[in-house]
């Protein structure tokens, strides 16, 4: 882990944001087999402006870093995704507070928080084929890498392992919130854009991270 917190952060944001960008269409075209199609183009919207908005951003901290992010997501990324998302920056952020490392169980802490965060801003649970049947495993899985005292890319690595399994998984679920879930059964045989997009963010956060460690 890097010694500090918050280029840790910002290593952390700027690599979701330009994973973003660059796979709006394949996110949009994920979104499109039962969705509106909206999810790749609002995502990449949104992380847009918080790229070209990167050095206005307060950074006091860690925590004021992620809520200013999490303000730009909330009120730029169009339909469900910028609540969502937003929510999630905003619950890590006040995880995050106070804190003057960012170590491994602070990781699992803000991610947790996130996915709380996602469940009671959504009205979801892990089988509703949404982001968090990817989230919330990768975090499990973090966790259980921190207990065996796993270093940073391995962790990582790890994690994006889980993801990427548990957002294949996700063709197996019926859609319960969302537009996808207004296809019923037809929804049976398509993975979610949002567990996939979780997927590809840690995968670029795995091949990125010994760069920054």
């Amino acid at each position: 882990m890097t010694e500090n917190p918050l280029s840790q952060v910002e290593f952390v944001v700027r690599t979701i944001a330009q994973t973003a960008v660059a796979n709006e269409k394949y996110f949009g075209d994920l979104d499109a087999v039962v969705g509106d199609g909206d999810f790749g183009y609002s995502l990449a919207r949104g992380f847009e402006i918080v790229l070209s908005d990167w050095d206005t951003f307060d950074r006091a901290d860690a925590a004021t870093f992620l809520r200013k992010v999490a303000v730009v997501i909330t009120s730029r990324i169009g339909g469900t995704s910028g609540p969502l998302w937003g929510t999630a920056f905003l619950r890590a952020a006040t995880a995050a507070a106070g804190k003057t490392a960012i170590d491994g169980e602070t990781v699992v802490a803000m991610l947790r928080a996130a996915i709380e965060g996602i469940q009671a801003r959504g009205s979801a649970g892990l089988g509703d084929k949404t982001l968090l049947d990817a989230l919330a495993p990768a975090t499990d899985e973090i966790a259980r890498q921190v207990g065996l005292g796993s270093d940073g890319p391995t962790t990582v690595r790890a994690a994006a392992t889980v993801a990427r399994a548990s957002a294949d998984e996700t063709a197996k679920l019926e859609a319960r919130r969302g537009r996808a879930s207004y296809t019923g059964e037809r929804s049976i045989g398509s993975v979610d854009p949002g567990a996939v997009a979780v997927a590809v963010i840690f995968e670029a956060l795995a091949d990125a991270w010994p760069a920054a460690s």
